[in-house]
């Protein structure tokens, strides 16, 4: 089995989602704004996809800004 590469952010709405790229975005972080893998959510709706790698410093990023559910590592 492949290690993981990234891991996704799962927010509570899109609207949050949107506001975290925008954050990501302003702040030169490489991510990606998908829609949400079948296999973690049968919801539709959209994640942010990061490096494994800058999953905590996402994180760190994201706190007090914006609320997410969980993160995933794919």
């Amino acid at each position: 089995m492949e290690p993981q590469k990234f891991a996704v952010f799962l927010f509570p709405s899109v609207s949050h989602a949107m506001k975290a790229e925008k954050i990501l975005g302003d702040r030169g972080i490489a991510h990606k704004l998908i829609p949400m893998p079948r296999h973690i959510s049968e919801d539709c709706g959209v994640c942010i996809r990061v490096g494994i790698d800058q999953q905590d410093q996402v994180a760190a990023i994201l706190q007090g800004w914006v609320t997410w559910e969980r993160i995933v590592p794919l």
